[in-house]
């Protein structure tokens, strides 16, 4: 006999279930429900696939409620373990669904764009930061047959940071927490803890706090705007935001829930320092982007990254680059091609 869907009740009207990312270590993502005076709104969705939608399915089922019953999905960002059955559920359910306005924007590009654009965009990148001709050749090959992207669903309401938002018989205020994607948000439950735990309340922290991963915090991508972000500054500043608001507990979109937020803020901000010294440290001689990742310490050896891995962790050596470039204590040498970056 199969097993059921996975599911937990945090109390207070509060839920989750677990639902699959086909194919990858994180393994799921917990899809929180909370239950509300015109029905339960979803905090994330997960993957579209149709297993994926299956434990949904069940898993709200198994909840004493349906899928056709949800009220809305307040999307954290806008990844597709997040954002991806949305489509499905507001099918179902005529569900609004939520998102905040920089995610969207990302959404919408993504849907109006040309095929082949976001590879044309990629390669122009990866060659810029020094990547070898191996890992640039497939992607040619495939632009020369790009197909359209897949259409992610366009949210039909804008989650302000601040708000409280629009649940009847809840307390549910948005807290923009930008760094892993431009539109992060995590979401402040501001009632008491079913459990009178100590603290302020219970967080949907989506990505941006996690009890044992450090997210992905690389560049944010956008073909048509030149614009130098910061985004691994921006997630510090929404770490320490974040660990200022004394949650009781955290209720994260992977792994599990967890109480200590500031605790694991302030490891968060000592393994980033840590690390923003320990690349300053390689840059004693002028190196790119690829070649800073290819020395950077990850959970394998470079060599036993796969393909598409590298290009994520390249993204993310260069958001740590932008760091070290707007502290003062990295510069790009003048006139390098590819450019090359060195310790001040």
């Amino acid at each position: 006999m199969p097993p059921g869907p996975q599911v937990h009740d945090h109390g207070g009207g509060v839920s989750s279930i677990a639902v699959t990312i086909p194919d990858n270590p994180l393994g799921h993502t917990l899809v929180h429900v909370v239950d509300t005076d015109r029905g339960p709104v979803l905090v994330d969705t997960g993957w579209d696939d149709p297993g994926s939608w299956t434990e949904l399915c069940e898993g709200l089922t198994a909840l004493g409620t349906s899928v056709r019953d949800v009220h809305g999905v307040l999307v954290t960002h806008h990844h597709p373990d997040h954002h991806g059955l949305c489509g499905r559920v507001r099918e179902a359910s005529g569900a609004w669904i939520a998102m905040h306005a920089a995610d969207i924007a990302v959404v919408r590009r993504t849907r109006d764009a040309e095929p082949g654009a976001w590879l044309d965009y990629l390669l122009a990148k990866l060659t810029a930061s020094g990547a070898p001709d191996e890992h640039t050749a497939p992607l040619r090959s495939a632009r020369a047959g790009a197909l359209p992207l897949p259409q992610p669903v366009l949210p039909d309401r804008e989650i302000a940071p601040g708000e409280l938002l629009d649940l009847p018989g809840r307390r549910l205020r948005a807290i923009w927490t930008p760094g892993h994607t431009p539109g992060h948000v995590c979401l402040h439950l501001e009632e008491e803890h079913p459990a009178r735990r100590p603290g302020h309340g219970r967080l949907f922290s989506g990505d941006h706090l996690l009890p044992g991963i450090s997210p992905h915090i690389g560049l944010y991508e956008d073909p048509d705007d030149a614009t130098v972000t910061d985004p691994l500054g921006d997630y510090l500043d929404s770490l320490e935001r974040v660990g200022r608001l004394g949650v009781a507990e955290v209720l994260p979109a992977h792994q599990h829930a967890f109480t200590g937020a500031e605790e694991r803020v302030r490891e968060l901000l000592a393994h980033h320092e840590e690390r923003l010294t320990g690349l300053a440290g390689l840059l004693t001689t002028p190196l790119t982007p690829w070649q800073l990742a290819e020395r950077m310490e990850w959970n394998r050896p470079w060599d036993r990254i796969p393909y598409g891995s590298r290009t994520i962790a390249v993204s993310e050596a260069e958001a740590h680059l932008r760091r070290l470039v707007k502290l003062g204590r990295v510069e790009p040498v003048p006139g390098s091609d590819p450019v090359t970056y060195l310790a001040v």
